[in-house]
């Protein structure tokens, strides 16, 4: 086994590739998650059904439009399970979905591409971060649901921005001092011509030493 060094100290390969795990693992985590959707009927004449995001389920197993339950007319569907994953420069956004009344995921559901599909979405993505899932918002393309968090998932975010998040420093921008020292729209500075030149005498915009 060959042990190297380096800034006094001595490491193995092994360690060394057990240290490049951990900090994979640090950087980001995943959770299967089990996205609920209620299928109940329309109240406007331009749509048979109306679709609702309306619940998560931690570590759940695989699952495709799976029925949980039925009862006059609505069905409530295991409709997929997709990963949560959260990474460590996204705490901020997590921070926000965490204080929200109450603590939240999102959930974005496509339009189904297929005209005859029994569904008219699908699961695409579940996140923690509220920026995320404003930005699919804004596309106005996909629906995009806020779902109250378990506890247990509560906890989990929580957990991982605790251990990760990082307060930004805010940093007041410098001016550059060659900005600083010329003054705007070059007023000031002798290799730009001034508006105010066209009124001065002809003699003296002539260098010294010019024969007049």
């Amino acid at each position: 086994m060959r042990i190297w060094y380096t800034k006094g100290r001595a490491f193995t390969r092994q360690a060394d590739k057990r240290i490049a795990m951990t900090e994979t693992v640090v950087k980001q985590i995943s959770m299967p998650v089990g996205i609920v959707v209620r299928r109940s009927p329309s109240v406007s004449k331009w749509a048979t059904w109306s679709w609702k995001v309306i619940a998560v389920l931690p570590g759940a197993a695989p699952a495709d439009w799976q029925v949980m339950r039925e009862e006059d007319g609505v069905t409530e569907y295991h409709a997929a399970t997709l990963p949560l994953e959260l990474h460590r420069k996204e705490t901020e956004a997590y921070r926000v979905a965490l204080t929200m009344d109450p603590p939240s995921v999102y959930v974005v559901m496509r339009p189904s591409e297929d005209e005859g599909d029994p569904f008219e979405y699908s699961a695409f993505l579940v996140t923690a971060s509220a920026f995320e899932a404003q930005d699919y918002l804004d596309s106005g393309e996909e629906l995009v649901e806020q779902v109250p968090a378990p506890a247990g998932l509560v906890a989990w975010i929580r957990d991982f921005v605790d251990t990760h998040h990082v307060e930004e420093e805010f940093k007041k921008r410098r001016r550059d001092r060659k900005e600083i020292d010329l003054s705007e729209d070059g007023k000031g500075d002798a290799r730009v011509r001034q508006v105010a030149d066209v009124f001065r005498a002809p003699g003296a915009l002539k260098p010294k030493g010019t024969l007049h």
